[in-house]
């Protein structure tokens, strides 16, 4: 995972690529709540990036860039986005040190912290400084945390290996096999990030070894929800603090606010007003929203009020003190009911909801019902109303989740109860027949 902070840089080109272009670049920068200049040092950082990993620079500043991020993944089946992932998650001169090691390491022996020193400050270019013992462990006590080396068994000096098992004990038929199932979860499940981070390093290995060179892009996906994509860079953070019982510090912006993120102030004389807010709490479940493409987290906060945040608006995440095992079981215990009940987070009253399907006319299978039985959750279909029809019933946390699935069956749903639900549907469908009345 990254050494360094990106937070900046995800908040970019969330609004670059829901926006494409629409803001110049002062109404850009104030959206987003940093300086022009910073707007103008991040766009070319980008572009630097995209460069890099797709040998292939955009022409243009502003929209070009912007239609190039949202627009390029008909030419590749590769996620454009996590070009940031890859090319972000390490400083040049990390990234160059941390390849010198693994290259190192490549001879199959295994090696000392001082034997790798020695190789990493003979191969290093002359512009860039040689590491010292401290950088050099550092190092290795990242790379032993994200399972690229191990530490051999055994008395100090400690000896490193590199943990290629995967690529070495399999045949390349499994190699392929295990890339495709790899590329198809990756691009169709939630997580997705280490899918796609597992499936570009097979893809590479296989690239170096197959001889006949044969294409590895069997499919072709177009990406819809780069948001959620760039929500995982927190996802993975918020788990080890839940794992750890640990509370976490962000700033928060609300969705209803203005602005989306602001710079980190670093000079006093140029010290901006924030309007994000500093919030401290202890994470209990993370959510995904599939219709919207979003994540939440759960928690509570110090004075054990439930909590619900939109990941999106999570910026400087940082671990906190650890919470008693006891309090963390107790809290889980009761967001677990407050939301037993719930379409997705609400834990507002509880309600019936009562609404008629209407089975499809002249098709071969009865999907309305089918779909209400697979994405209905625990409600029930209390009436069947001959060949007609029937009624679905279920006791939700409020209405305002279970709508948009209720929207979704068009002419097919009728909402019967409550009547105060119904009376919004109505009014919503009239208003969509209005913007059709000129036509």
């Amino acid at each position: 995972m990254a050494k360094e902070s990106f937070d900046k840089e995800i908040q970019f080109l969330r609004m670059l690529v829901l926006t494409s272009g629409a803001y110049n670049r002062q109404q850009f920068a104030d959206r987003l709540g940093i300086s022009i200049h910073t707007f103008d040092k991040t766009i070319k950082k980008l572009k630097e990036i995209v460069n890099a990993v797709y040998q292939q620079l955009p022409e243009e500043q502003g929209k070009e860039f912007a239609e190039t991020v949202r627009y390029s993944y008909f030419d590749s089946a590769d996620p454009m986005l996590l070009f940031l992932f890859r090319a972000k998650s390490l400083k040049e001169t990390e990234s160059k040190r941390i390849s010198l090691l693994l290259e190192t390491l490549q001879s199959g022996s295994a090696m000392t912290a001082m034997e790798l020193m020695d190789a990493c400050c003979g191969n290093m270019p002359a512009e860039l400084a040689p590491p010292d013992e401290k950088t050099v462990r550092s190092d290795l006590k990242y790379l032993e945390e994200v399972g690229v080396i191990r530490k051999e068994p055994g008395p100090r000096p400690y000896r490193y290996r590199l943990a290629n098992e995967l690529v070495q004990e399999l045949t390349e038929e499994e190699l392929l096999d295990l890339y495709d199932f790899a590329d198809v979860m990756a691009n169709t499940h939630v997580p997705s990030v280490q899918g796609y981070m597992l499936r570009d390093s097979l893809k590479k290995h296989l690239q170096r070894t197959q001889e006949d060179n044969v294409t590895l892009d069997a499919f072709l996906y177009k990406y819809h929800f780069y948001s959620r994509l760039l929500d995982e860079a927190h996802l993975f953070s918020l788990l080890a603090a839940i794992r750890e019982r640990r509370k976490v510090k962000f700033l928060y912006f609300s969705p209803k606010n203005e602005t989306s993120y602001a710079s980190r102030n670093t000079n006093p004389l140029f010290e901006r007003d924030t309007t994000g807010k500093e919030e401290v709490a202890i994470p209990i479940k993370v959510v995904y929203d599939h219709q919207y493409g979003r994540w939440y987290l759960l928690g509570f906060r110090s004075d054990k009020v439930i909590v619900k945040y939109r990941m999106e608006g999570m910026t400087q995440i940082e671990e906190g003190e650890a919470v008693p095992q006891e309090q963390f079981e107790q809290h889980m215990a009761q967001l677990e009911a407050r939301t037993a009940q719930s379409w997705l987070i609400d834990t507002g009253r509880t309600v019936t909801v009562r609404a008629r399907f209407f089975h499809p006319v002249g098709a071969p299978h009865n999907f309305i019902k089918e779909r209400v039985l697979l994405q209905g959750q625990w409600g029930r279909i209390i009436e069947e109303a001959g060949a007609d029809s029937f009624i679905y019933e279920i006791e939700v946390n409020g209405t305002f989740e279970i709508r948009p699935w209720l929207r979704s069956f068009g002419s097919s749903c009728e909402v019967l109860e409550p009547l105060r639900l119904r009376n919004e549907m109505i009014d919503e469908w009239k208003e969509i027949a209005g913007y059709y009345e000129s036509v």
